[in-house]
């Protein structure tokens, strides 16, 4: 139990450190980000409804395009699962986009935004730039994807 007391004040030792010795993003710096991150949630969300619009509220018989009522060839049906699939893998995808944008929007509120999870120190802001919703700089990023 002891263990859990030490490591619970050190983290708000380090966390108190951090915010000492890292200048904050200026506001209207942060604006563009929140503006930008707002921006790309919107597309995000419109990919998904036009996936789920064209892809998946479709019964397997309106998606062939097969209008009378005689059953369709095995491999018309492989493909339309495997279409399916695909599909719903898109959106698993985005739908993970969307989490990270509205962890990203958190991070704004909270004062923590530009600055890596792993290694506090603050994002590139050219990486920002391209990724507005990156939880890890790009040495972590690296150390992360080779593991």
């Amino acid at each position: 139990m002891a263990k859990k007391t030490k490591a619970a004040k050190a983290k708000k030792i380090s966390g108190a450190k951090r915010n000492a010795k890292i200048k904050k993003m200026p506001k209207d710096e942060l604006k563009k980000y929140k503006e930008q991150l707002l921006a790309e949630r919107k597309k995000v969300e419109g990919d998904i409804s036009h996936i789920a619009e064209n892809t998946l509220h479709k019964s397997k018989r309106d998606a062939s395009g097969d209008l009378s009522g005689y059953s369709y060839h095995m491999a018309d049906m492989a493909s339309d699962d495997y279409d399916r699939d695909f599909s719903l893998g898109r959106v698993t995808d985005e739908q993970k986009v969307l989490y990270a944008i509205d962890e990203a929007l958190k991070r704004i509120t909270d004062g923590a935004y530009g600055l890596c999870l792993q290694c506090d120190k603050p994002i590139s802001k050219n990486r920002l730039k391209a990724l507005p919703y990156t939880e890890l700089c790009i040495d972590c990023q690296k150390k992360t994807e080779s593991k």
